[in-house]
């Protein structure tokens, strides 16, 4: 049987492509730092290697006998430093191809995101088709920049040198790039920090009723991985990963404290919020505080800003269906992070 190894296996998405493959009856080879919490894949019928991106030779001896590698690992955060972004979100890509070119690996699917396209307020549905366009102009960026920045221009580069280097050896390349991700595991994207933040009765938060947002659940989103594995693409090929239509920021934050018995927190318009989040993120930039602050200007606009991404490559090519509807996808999130007294 062919071997599968997926790094980042122990994260959010990770995890659960692990354990979808895991479902399937492929069980694959788990890459990851020796620093990991694999408390979500290590009751999983899957061998578990110990190891770093950023090392060639570590990521060469995992990849022996290895016919395709998933790779998921990334610093998918809005603070710390461009040099971390980059030789992670890059250098690890790169590292990715070059180790699996020496191997001989035979197909490749990287983790890509919709904010290559931008994630500016638009009215416009954005396909693969469209260019590059990752930086946000904030409000004084170039002065001050935005640390959300880094994180979507690094990956906008490793896509593009992704497909660079994969044109040049011939390599067949998939870039799965996903909308904004919910579920179980999740602990940094915003919606866990949403569940807690209305959980504790605040009466108002940022937001809007006027912004559609892209989301998906992250049990749909394995199947993505595991759609584009059996289906092997040829060449290069980008599919953006999202429920079938975008819906309102506002119904979504809606039915999450709908399912905790909440009062929804009601809403603050951003003239108020905007101003106090850049003197937090200044301040918080300025004394090189290492965590980030709970407000900064790309939080802000988030949850303000209108973003719609088509999914119809991806319904087309790789047959993908959303399983799960958002309701049964929030339901089955907030029914986890209660078990596990989290929230």
């Amino acid at each position: 049987m062919c071997k599968v190894l997926i790094t980042g296996a122990a994260g959010f998405i990770g995890s659960h492509v692990t354990r979808h493959f895991c479902e399937k009856g492929l069980n694959p080879l788990c890459y990851v730092k020796k620093t990991s919490d694999t408390k979500f894949i290590r009751n999983l019928p899957v061998h578990i290697l110990y190891g770093d991106i950023l090392d060639l030779e570590s990521l060469k001896n995992a990849m022996n006998n290895v016919d395709t590698v998933i790779h998921i690992a990334a610093l998918s955060k809005d603070w710390g430093s461009y040099n971390d972004f980059y030789n992670i979100n890059v250098e690890g890509t790169l590292n990715i191809l070059r180790a699996g070119t020496a191997r001989g690996v035979k197909q490749f699917i990287i983790t890509g995101t919709i904010s290559s396209y931008g994630e500016e307020n638009s009215s416009q549905v954005k396909n693969e088709s469209f260019p590059f366009n990752s930086h946000y102009p904030y409000f004084m960026d170039r002065l001050f920049p935005s640390k959300m920045n880094y994180y979507r221009d690094t990956k906008a580069l490793s896509t593009k040198q992704a497909i660079e280097y994969a044109n040049s050896k011939n390599l067949n390349l998939t870039v799965i790039e996903p909308v904004w991700v919910y579920g179980e595991h999740e602990f940094h994207t915003g919606f866990y920090d949403y569940m807690k933040t209305a959980k504790s009765g605040i009466p108002f938060l940022p937001g809007s009723i006027k912004n559609k947002f892209h989301v998906i659940y992250a049990r749909d989103l394995a199947q993505a991985y595991y759609l584009a594995y059996i289906k092997r693409p040829t060449r290069i090929n980008r599919f953006i990963i999202g429920n079938k239509k975008p819906v309102y920021m506002d119904s979504i934050y809606e039915l999450f404290c709908s399912e905790m018995g909440v009062r929804k927190p009601g809403i603050l318009p951003k003239p108020l919020v905007y101003p106090f989040a850049f003197v937090m993120e200044l301040i918080y930039t300025v004394l090189a505080v290492k965590h980030p602050p709970l407000l900064t200007r790309g939080r802000v606009n988030m949850l303000y800003d209108n973003i719609e991404y088509s999914t119809r490559k991806a319904q087309e090519e790789l047959l993908f269906v959303n399983k799960y509807s958002i309701e049964e996808g929030i339901k089955k999130t907030v029914q986890w992070y209660e078990k596990n007294q989290l929230i």
